[in-house]
């Protein structure tokens, strides 16, 4: 490649980016998922579109899906919230394995009868789509506050049944028959426990190492996240586990932990989820003949409609009534399964496998999702209102915290931003009632910072300096969150400061 070819490809992968970009916007606006607007953009530059692109290696397809993927799951880990997910764990794991037997089951046996694949295929299929995507679901749902118990459960589910349904596909795609059902079963614990252990290990480990060394730059502290990250990844493949389930876990145990930098940290993650959906869909679009879609769209159909209606219901129904969940939020959750960028990656699965009929195997993929999606992700919010799931808009804001270490000091500096609707508002500094070993040593307001006296009035949009000494760190952050929930009452009215909805 020359310099001149570099050149020009570089050219391209910018002004990808910035029509992905600005494509944003216009899926925000019009409430579908994003992966849509992307998928569209690669299936124009490719063939049969004006670019007229032809690519079909679906062996680098399926390596950068895996590495977006993982981008992507360790983004969602460090997002999830361990309060809302911890109640919904029982149920959310449930659903992530007997849920997903379920699922393809029911799904299987329809390809195979209705649809005429042969059962090979019909089981590949089945496990293909019996992954759900948080951030389809949660793009379209991004505007109406759930209650806790749905939002947790739709988080760690498509955290978690990442990792089996990987197992299942690679599984039927390998040759030869296929192990007997209770070999297969155990394998899949086997893979599963070891990710687990292998991912909160890592995070754990991460987390002490980022909270006991200061690293010279606060830009190193997300690219070390991220970094630990993929580790977890690594070591969990390499064990023979999970990578999947090992990314996600070790990523939700350091985005729980109040990590220094932490705000300046989830923004680089959250850029870096988005730069890799958008790379990852523009070239699963690449990937796509659409000519060759016409005989596939109505066994696409048939299946999605089976899996929309039947499989998707009926595990919710089984995995979720013996936790006493109400119907109103089984419907939601039923409706909620949309399928995004891991059921168009794991469809290369076969293709690399040399499955017979693989390429049809991904022409239905592609059409349920797309189809489907443009069903479910318009509707979804408008069902959530219908059901009264909707929870308090209004509710104000927490505070923005974030720690930076000062290793030589043994202290820690806080940012504290006081948004809209904090009851921090009209709070004095006294009042703050913070332990001994901290203190508020500056206050920004409107561009200009001052020392504050202890009478000083704190208002909307101030920003605080405050210093606290390592054993007092946690106690003044949990006041200063508390003051914020509760006002300069919060001790007596029973607010706590217990970690923020990140």
């Amino acid at each position: 490649m020359t310099v001149h070819d570099l050149n020009e490809l570089l050219l391209v992968c910018s002004l990808v980016l910035l029509v992905a970009v600005a494509a944003v916007r216009i899926s925000s606006r019009s409430g579908l998922p994003s992966l849509l607007v992307y998928l569209g953009i690669g299936v124009a530059m490719g063939q049969d579109g004006i670019g007229d692109i032809k690519f079909d290696n679906a062996g680098l397809t399926q390596v950068i899906g895996y590495a977006a993927l993982v981008v992507i799951l360790a983004e969602g880990g460090l997002g999830t919230k361990w309060k809302e997910i911890k109640p919904a764990l029982p149920a959310a794991t449930a659903l992530a394995l007997a849920g997903v037997a379920v699922s393809v089951g029911v799904t299987a046996a329809a390809a195979h009868y209705l649809t005429g694949l042969e059962w090979r295929q019909a089981l590949i299929v089945g496990a293909i789509v019996s992954s759900t995507d948080a951030a389809a679901v949660f793009s379209v749902l991004r505007k109406i506050p759930l209650p806790a118990r749905v939002t947790g459960t739709l988080e760690a589910e498509s955290g978690f049944n990442d990792a089996p349904v990987v197992i299942l596909v690679v599984a039927f795609s390998h040759a030869g028959p296929v192990e007997h059902w209770y070999v297969l079963v155990g394998e899949i614990l086997l893979e599963l426990a070891i990710g687990a252990a292998i991912g909160i290990a890592v995070g754990w480990l991460g987390v002490w190492g980022l909270r006991h060394v200061a690293l010279p730059a606060s830009g190193l502290y997300p690219i070390a996240v991220m970094a630990i990250a993929v580790v977890a990844y690594a070591a969990g493949a390499l064990a023979h586990g999970s990578g999947f389930l090992a990314v996600y876990l070790a990523s939700m145990v350091m985005g729980n932990a109040r990590l220094p930098h932490w705000p300046a940290t989830r923004g680089f993650a959250d850029g870096l989820g988005w730069i890799a959906q958008i790379g990852m869909f523009v070239l699963l679009g690449l990937l796509v003949t659409p000519h060759e879609l016409g005989d596939d769209i109505l066994p696409a159909l048939v299946i999605g409609l089976v899996l929309t209606m039947i499989a998707r219901p009926l595990s919710i129904v089984l995995c979720l009534t013996p936790f006493r969940v109400p119907w109103q939020e089984q419907t939601l959750m039923s409706w909620a399964g949309l399928r995004g960028a891991v059921p168009v990656i794991l469809a290369t699965i076969p293709m690399v496998g040399g499955v017979e009929d693989s390429r049809r195997i991904f022409n239905i993929v592609f059409v349920l999702v797309v189809v489907y999606t443009l069903v479910q992700g318009p509707t979804l919010p408008w069902l959530a209102r219908k059901l009264h799931l909707g929870g308090d808009a209004d509710a104000a804001a927490d505070l923005g915290i974030e720690s930076a270490p000062l290793e030589r000091l043994r202290g820690h500096l806080l940012s504290v931003v006081i948004p809209p609707g904090s009851k921090m508002h009209g709070v004095e500094i006294n009042e703050l009632r913070l332990p001994g070993g901290a203190a508020v040593t500056l206050v920004v307001r409107e561009g200009t910072s001052f020392v504050p006296l202890p009478t000083t009035v704190l208002r909307r949009g101030d920003e605080l300096l405050v210093v606290a000494t390592d054993p007092v760190r946690d106690a003044a952050e949990r006041r200063l969150r508390a003051v914020g929930r509760g006002g300069k009452l919060a001790g007596w009215l029973g607010t706590n400061g217990d970690a923020p909805d990140r």
